[in-house]
């Protein structure tokens, strides 16, 4: 006989069969996010659930039921650009969990690809699992604390619906590659390469919420080109790939429980 579950074993079964309500994309970019604000209609949050002074933009509307919410870090008060990286994206994500109580995060943006593991610039990847590449602690136990393996929440209908291709995204805070991250990422058995998506799950694994990581190649990490400047030249038009593929995502989850995925 199995033993009786738990409060915290108990809610998270109720969870999974109820239709998903709430759901909080977290996208880096104000060109990534923009797209996505104008498909479904939603309006910035003038009355913030963030904390006075902070620069993250909240965007929310409903679209068949679902309440969305596209979280956007915003501009670095001191530089004005795209407040990218793991810092942001773990403030951000933590503060719009505890505000908003999402039944699921979407971490949603561009990346780099490894054409030695099948990407091609436009590709759209599901994570499969996300670690770090530039925490190096070489301190048995520390080690893999650094590395800080997660899986992602597993999709299976998702995936067969869409035809989305899979990977194992590695996560770290430059946009090039030194020899001492390509070590790490050939490690992580990456295919492709951001610098946000495993803080969002280190969060999201905190605290308790399944989080799915959609990702469109921009730059080909193993390629000729240099990173910046094929990423810049191919980011609008894989920003177009991207928003559709994240509008399939939401018109396949909704209506749906998370065990549905």
């Amino acid at each position: 006989m199995a033993p009786p579950e738990g409060p915290e074993e108990l809610m998270a079964s109720q969870s999974d069969k109820r239709p998903i309500s709430t759901i909080v994309i977290i996208i880096a970019m104000q060109t990534e996010a923009l797209p996505l604000v104008n498909k479904f209609q939603l309006k910035e949050d003038q009355d913030s659930v963030f904390p006075t002074g902070v620069p993250w933009v909240r965007y929310r509307g409903t679209y068949r039921d679902l309440n969305i919410n596209i979280i956007w870090p915003g501009k670095d008060t001191a530089l004005g650009v795209d407040s990218v990286g793991t810092v942001s994206a773990s403030l951000v994500t933590y503060a719009s969990i505890q505000a908003l109580q999402p039944d699921l995060v979407i971490n949603a943006g561009t990346a780099g690809g490894f054409k030695a593991k099948g990407a091609a610039v436009g590709d759209i990847f599901l994570a499969s699992e996300v670690a770090f590449h530039d925490r190096r602690i070489p301190i048995p136990i520390l080690d893999l604390y650094g590395v800080g393996l997660r899986q992602a929440f597993s999709t299976p209908d998702l995936l067969k619906r869409l035809g989305l291709k899979v990977g194992k995204l590695s996560t770290g805070d430059s946009l090039d590659m030194s020899p001492q991250d390509e070590a790490s990422i050939i490690a992580n058995d990456a295919t492709i390469k951001d610098m946000e998506g495993a803080a969002v799950a280190y969060v999201a694994d905190l605290l308790k919420v399944p989080a799915i990581f959609v990702k469109a190649i921009t730059d080909i990490v193993d390629g000729d080109k240099p990173t910046a400047e094929e990423f810049l030249q191919n980011l609008a038009a894989v920003t177009v790939a991207l928003d559709q593929a994240v509008t399939q995502v939401i018109d396949f989850i909704t209506g749906k429980c998370l065990s549905d995925l």
